[in-house]
């Protein structure tokens, strides 16, 4: 697999790295023959950065939330750990049936 660079860096273990906004709103484009609107790429762009950007607050958001909850669970199963005697041992004939 050929090695694919992005800003002079490899991408790690050959895949991109996350596209940022700043990216987009500065991405370049050449000129061709039947080109398209300069004014409607940079709104375009525009649009994909914003996207991009709540995306990403999205995401630390719902990463920190996953946090949260991965502490509390912890705690709770610290707590419950504590709490609760260990399960007596049964022995093969000792049970109702």
């Amino acid at each position: 697999m050929a090695q694919v660079y992005r800003g002079g860096q490899p991408y790690p273990a050959g895949y991109p790295g996350r596209l940022t906004p700043h990216e987009v709103r500065t991405r370049a484009f050449a000129a061709c023959r039947r080109g398209v609107d300069p004014d409607e790429v940079r709104e375009f762009q525009a649009r994909v950065a914003d996207e991009l950007t709540m995306l990403n607050e999205t995401v630390r958001l719902l990463s920190r939330e996953n946090d949260r909850i991965k502490r509390a669970l912890r705690d709770w199963q610290t707590m419950h750990a504590r709490e609760c005697p260990p399960p007596q041992k049964h022995h093969h004939n000792s049970g109702h049936w």
